[in-house]
């Protein structure tokens, strides 16, 4: 009988801590966590920075329940030598409340930041109490220690009538291309060696497309004005989709021209109809380039705004 007692009392004991440990788990539910995906850091997530130059960071988060903030931190690394302490921070509020989003920011790295190689921390809070952090690599230059800096040197649009844009401006402020007008693009960029290739793109600001890098663009949306590359370039030099023979006097390359209300574009080897959602029509356009060196892993890019009538 005692045996039989003590097993039953162990039976009951075994029992109630199941049934609270059950309780536990319905008043302590175990909280569901953020995500981050297709994490960017540094256009064609190159994972390097320009002190005082534009730097792009880009994903894809969602929630475990609703977004409180993004960070990101700048952290020295371990094992690495800098020539004073510095450490960078940001978050963004923008996106709280939601459940999914895209963290697309640009932003500038200050001009008392250091070279060196660091931590880059990306941190998902959630209201719900949970973070995630996720660390990657970043290396920061000074301008003048880049393996190559691409910097526009020229950027220019004409019609037959003469120049649209040219040195940061409109030639008359307001003014729009119009059916009709034929129009040439020359971009130039300095300090470029190795090997690259630009495209310039023309895109109707309805479609909500402006493509960062080369492997974005959707050319369903845009209609391609020129591409153009240069391969193995052992020195710095200027790279431009327009080029000129000083000693000859002529042009060894320049630029193709469009109409405005052409049936294809002038993308090569095989240009692309111009129909279906990228149909020529009276609106809001960008206009702008897209670089990437391929040998060095960088890239740059540039869009101005103006209207066409059709």
């Amino acid at each position: 009988m005692k045996k039989t007692a003590i097993k039953l009392v162990a039976l009951l004991l075994i029992a109630s801590s199941i049934t609270a440990c059950k309780k536990d788990e319905q008043n302590n539910p175990e909280l569901p966590v953020p995500t981050i995906e297709n994490i960017e850091v540094g256009l064609n997530n190159g994972e390097m920075g320009v002190i005082g130059r534009d730097f792009h960071f880009d994903a894809k988060i969602t929630a475990g329940d609703k977004i409180e903030n993004v960070q990101i931190k700048i952290l020295p690394r371990s094992g690495e030598t800098y020539a004073k302490p510095w450490q960078f921070e940001l978050t963004w509020n923008e996106y709280k409340g939601a459940k999914n989003a895209t963290a697309h920011q640009h932003f500038s790295l200050p001009a008392g930041a250091v070279e060196g190689k660091y931590d880059f921390i990306i941190i998902l809070n959630d209201q719900n109490g949970t973070k995630l952090e996720v660390k990657k690599n970043i290396t920061i230059y000074l301008q003048a220690n880049i393996p190559v800096g691409p910097v526009e040197a020229i950027f220019s649009i004409s019609t037959d009538l003469g120049f649209f844009y040219r040195n940061g401006a409109f030639s008359k402020p307001g003014n729009k291309l119009i059916k009709g007008d034929v129009i040439n693009t020359q971009v130039t960029l300095n300090n470029v060696k190795g090997s690259g290739k630009m495209y310039i793109l023309l895109i109707n600001k309805k479609l909500n497309h402006r493509p960062e890098s080369i492997q974005a663009i959707d050319f369903s949306k845009a209609m391609v004005l020129d591409n153009y590359e240069h391969k193995d370039w052992k020195e710095g030099a200027s790279f431009s989709n327009i080029e000129f023979d000083p000693v000859a006097f002529k042009f060894i390359r320049e630029s193709p021209s469009l109409l405005i209300g052409a049936e294809k574009d002038n993308n090569t080897p095989s240009p692309n109809a111009i129909n279906g959602i990228k149909i020529w029509e009276s609106g809001d356009y960008v206009l702008g380039y897209i670089y990437h060196n391929t040998t060095y892993n960088i890239s740059t890019f540039k869009y101005i705004d103006f209207g066409i009538n059709f």
